[in-house]
């Protein structure tokens, strides 16, 4: 028996990737079948063919060894070895062959990575019809029709892809299967016979089927179209882009065909389905990167195949509806289609194509080794090296450099120009849809044009979330239109920016926000500026004004905070003392006629600062956006106040929100102004001042009106805050200011019981402080000196319900009031103030009293979770609500449109928003009613029934 390689096909075992493997491998293939050597030195086809298989499968190489036959096929590989059904087992023999046959006409160039594609899936689709003909018996009757769908349906199949299969019964008339068949004329028991036939060849997946694992796994093209209208998924629609018949019944799978082509292309593809697809997305790459696997994986990784066949596919559903021609199965065909139409840019397509093309081989030379569904490049240098072989990779001759070096350069290479593609590919073809010339115009140059008219375009908005499709297209023909040479930039990014706000709660608000901006010289050169430095900036930009009008005004009045979006972290909120030496640097940088004006730009900048920080910060903090409101306040009410050089010692005391810095973007601010000296104004004759020795102070009243003329503003335009004194003594017919004395006989001798209840909030904001210390020592002595009486608790009790049925507004739902509903702000806060009164726990903040009550022992642990729950959520739910509706309110909106903006701000669903406020109210509540009102239970400061 001869055992020396012939001296050419030593050569090949020499220059083959793996020549040590190779040769052992030869030498035990020459022990099992005599005259092998002999026959490779006569036949150099056999021979490239084998070592090329030696090379890179093992398990070929074990099925050389196992079936003398895989030589035969190595030897005529344009021959196709004749399907073979007499079996299961002989189906699999045969589907082993044939896989060799395919694998070495790959590795040896003969194929292009689309023809490999193609063989091994029709090699699926004869699995599968051997697999129906077997299941039956072998006789040719059928009743069931096998619907490949995922790589196989687009003819694209890996060596070790599933295969994604639907099965597709008779419909069923008069109570019996049309088609009869075989397994009794169930379908559903064919299909399972069809399932494990078939996966004595290859792994089989029906797993897409309706209802997942747990459906039917044969049903009529009506149940599925019943289905589909029903209950479907987006990714359900984009699954079915690639089904088609594989195997069965030629007129069922052709009428699903028919029926699943009609429901993807005749359904509009919305923004709540791209919103799901693209979530899908992440939350894979996601998952992938908790594994660490984010490089190392090419099929899901960053830059990966998933990355070109997310964007070809989301790109057919959303222009496919209107152009036909885009609805291709194969993610290459597809790619080529998109590029001749114009919806990608031929350079774009080509770089697509051919790192598609690169990471397919590679998954193909992964899988090829042991025929296992591999998509992870090995980590151990020594295997990464035998890839790169596989592939082609050779050391270089200078030892310059190695085939490892090239192949893992070519890897990240093509994996970031994937990436940076796709992450802009999505909106591109947006821009086809508005570049129709004006009438006597020459048309805009791109094939494109010829098929996307107005409705096209129209469609295309409405799917990427623009409700006002016509108005956006305008917007969007005006940006266009308009711009010169130096804003070309913005032609660019349009898609882009137009993919950003599709992402935000009203992309119709944002891109007329943007349009604006750019309609203005000045702001537009910023802008072009600002983005040319810094994608994240126009990123950020779009985020903000796509969520909120109120964000868009200080960017026109303050264009450098365009600059400030660009940072690469957003700045920390600012103390409180930097805030004052900044509002009073601008204090003095101007005139007194320009004060009011100079501290509203403070106020503005720094409002959009918190706002900023809040929409895109990577944890939404109501206590943060109430910490940072409540020191923007005190800095501006410093201010203002040194502004009008007071001659007398003079407070201003926060109530309310404001004492307790847990302000929303909706709060005024209430006060109370204190000053030192006699006098508290000039008393009513039926006053409590009437009865008190204290004289007129002007100068004290003065002070006061202009401080609230001033922060207030004249006209709400130059309204910096709303300061409301309406919680002082005798309310808004009392003196706006009142000395410290006054104060203490007021306490003393007329104040009521809720007046109590409200300086337990009490806080000094601005002004003297030594004046602010004295007057909180006032408050205390009334406030904490003496326990709160059952009388006191009554009244607080019986002011608290008459709150409840009067004051939530009519047309607004009480069951959804972020404020006044049951369980909300006021519940949380009332019973808190009542247990703080009650116990002698002082703290103006209601999330710190909670804190405190439960430390103490006087708040089980469960009452102060949920009591804190219900004022974190809430407080942030009210804060968004102010920003995407562009006004105050407190309550949840009933319009289904505002409803849903809301929602998107905060993540969820119109639903899941109801549902999350039924659950965290209905905790507090049932806390309020215990420990507040003392409704089933006698310990009224106990979480735990007696």
């Amino acid at each position: 028996m001869r055992t020396t390689l012939p001296d050419g096909l030593a050569e090949l075992v020499e220059t083959s990737s793996a020549p040590r493997l190779v040769g052992l491998a030869l030498a035990q293939l020459s022990g099992d079948q005599p005259g092998l050597l002999d026959r490779l030195e006569n036949d150099p086809g056999l021979a490239m063919a084998l070592v090329a298989v030696l090379s890179a499968s093992r398990s070929l190489t074990r099925l050389c060894r196992t079936d003398h036959r895989t030589i035969d096929v190595l030897a005529d590989l344009n021959r196709r070895p004749s399907p073979d059904w007499s079996s299961p087992e002989a189906l699999s023999g045969w589907k082993h062959l044939e896989l060799a046959r395919i694998a070495a006409r790959d590795l040896m160039g003969l194929d292009a990575l689309e023809d490999v594609g193609r063989a091994l899936s029709v090699l699926a689709d004869d699995v599968l019809s051997g697999a129906v003909v077997l299941s039956q018996g072998g006789t040719e009757t059928v009743a069931l029709a096998v619907i490949a769908m995922g790589k196989l349906g687009g003819q694209e199949l890996n060596y070790a892809s599933d295969i994604d299969v639907l099965f597709v019964a008779p419909e069923v008339k008069g109570g019996q299967v049309r088609g009869g068949g075989g397994s009794g004329g169930d379908p559903e028991a064919l299909a399972r016979q069809v399932m494990a036939v078939a996966r004595g060849c290859w792994r089989v997946d029906a797993g897409l089927r309706p209802e997942g694992r747990d459906g039917q796994l044969a049903r009529s093209v009506s149940s599925y179209r019943a289905y589909w209208d029903r209950w479907a998924q987006p990714w359900e629609a984009q699954a079915l882009l690639k089904a088609r018949r594989a195997a069965g019944d030629h007129e069922m799978g052709d009428a699903f065909e028919g029926a699943a082509t009609a429901w993807v292309w005749g359904r509009p593809f919305g923004a709540e389905d791209l919103r799901q697809l693209r979530a899908m997305k992440d939350r894979a790459e996601r998952d992938l990167a908790s594994r660490g696997l984010t490089q190392r994986e090419i099929k899901r990784g960053r830059g990966g195949i998933r990355d070109v066949e997310f964007a070809v596919q989301l790109l057919q559903l959303v222009h496919g509806r209107a152009d036909p021609a885009l609805r291709i199965p194969a993610t290459l065909p597809a790619l080529s289609e998109l590029a001749q139409a114009g919806y990608v840019r031929p350079a774009d397509a080509g770089d697509l194509s051919d790192a598609y093309r690169f990471l397919r081989l590679v998954e193909h030379r992964l899988q090829l080794v042991e025929e296992a569904q591999v998509h992870t490049v090995p980590n151990e240098p020594g295997a990464r090296t035998l890839l790169a072989r596989v592939l082609g990779y050779r050391d270089d001759s200078t030892g310059t450099s190695s085939a490892l070096s090239r192949f893992d350069a070519d890897l990240s290479r093509h994996q970031a120009t994937v990436r940076s593609i796709h992450e802009r590919l999505f909106f591109r073809p947006l821009l086809e849809a508005f570049t129709a010339p004006a009438a006597g115009a020459a048309p805009a140059a791109g094939p494109a044009n010829q098929v996307m008219g107005a409705d096209a375009a129209i469609d295309r908005l409405t799917a990427f979330g623009f409700t006002d499709a016509a108005r956006a297209r305008a917007a969007v023909g005006e940006l266009t239109r308009g711009l010169t040479r130096s804003s070309r930039l913005m032609t660019q990014m349009l898609p882009l920016l137009l993919g950003w706000l599709s992402e935000t709660p009203d992309p119709d608000l944002g891109l007329l926000a943007l349009r604006t901006l750019a309609s203005r010289a000045h702001l537009r050169d910023r802008m072009i500026e600002t983005f040319r430095d810094s994608p994240q900036a126009a990123r950020r930009l779009c985020q903000l004004v796509g969520t909120s009008r109120l964000l868009l005004v200080p960017i026109e009045r303050n264009p450098d905070l365009l600059g400030a979006l660009g940072h690469p972290q957003l700045p920390p909120r600012r103390a409180r003392a930097e805030l004052v030496d900044t509002a009073m640097a601008t204090d003095r940088a101007v005139t007194p006629a320009t004060r009011p004006a100079g501290l509203f730009r403070f106020q503005q900048r720094e409002r959009f600062a918190i706002a900023a920080r809040d929409v895109l910060g990577p944890a939404d903090d109501p206590a943060e956006v109430g910490a940072g409101l409540t020191d923007l306040a005190e800095a501006t009410l410093e201010a203002a106040l040194a502004s009008l050089e007071p001659a007398i010692p003079l407070t201003v005391v926060a109530m309310g929100s404001f004492g307790g810095a847990e302000l929303s973007y909706a709060s005024d601010l209430d006060i109370l102004v204190v000053f030192d000296g006699p006098g508290v104004g000039a008393p009513r004759i039926d006053s409590p001042q009437a009865h008190g020795p204290e004289a007129q102070t002007p100068e004290a009243e003065r002070l006061a009106s202009a401080l609230i003329r001033v922060v207030n503003g004249t006209t709400p335009a130059e309204r910096i805050f709303t300061l409301d004194a309406g919680l002082r003594p005798e309310g808004r017919q009392g003196p706006l200011a009142r000395s410290l004395e006054g104060y203490r006989t007021y306490f003393s001798r007329w104040a009521m019981t809720w007046e109590r209840q409200a300086l337990v909030r009490a806080r000094v904001a601005a002004g003297d402080q030594a004046l602010g210390r004295r007057f909180m020592s006032v408050v205390d002595d009334f406030v904490w000196s003496s326990p709160l009486g059952e009388e006191s608790q009554r009244e607080i009790r019986r002011i608290k319900a008459r709150v409840e049925r009067e004051r939530i507004p009519p047309g607004e739902d009480p069951q959804f009031h972020l404020k006044l509903g049951p369980g909300s702000l006021a519940d949380v806060e009332w019973t808190t103030q009542l247990l703080q009164l009650r116990h002698g726990v002082r703290s103006p903040a209601t999330l710190d009293a909670i804190r405190a009550l439960a430390a103490s022992g006087i708040l089980a642990a469960t009452d102060a979770e949920a009591l804190n729950q219900s004022h974190l959520w809430l407080s942030h739910v009210r804060n968004r609500l102010c920003l995407v509706r562009g006004t105050p309110t407190n309550s949840l909106p009933t319009r289904a449109d505002e409803l849903g903006r809301l929602s998107a701000s905060l993540d969820l669903t119109a639903s899941a928003l109801r549902d999350q406020y039924r659950r965290v109210t209905r905790r507090a509540r049932a806390v309020t009613e215990r420990l507040f009102y003392g409704i089933g239970a006698n310990h009224l400061d106990r979480g735990t029934a007696p």
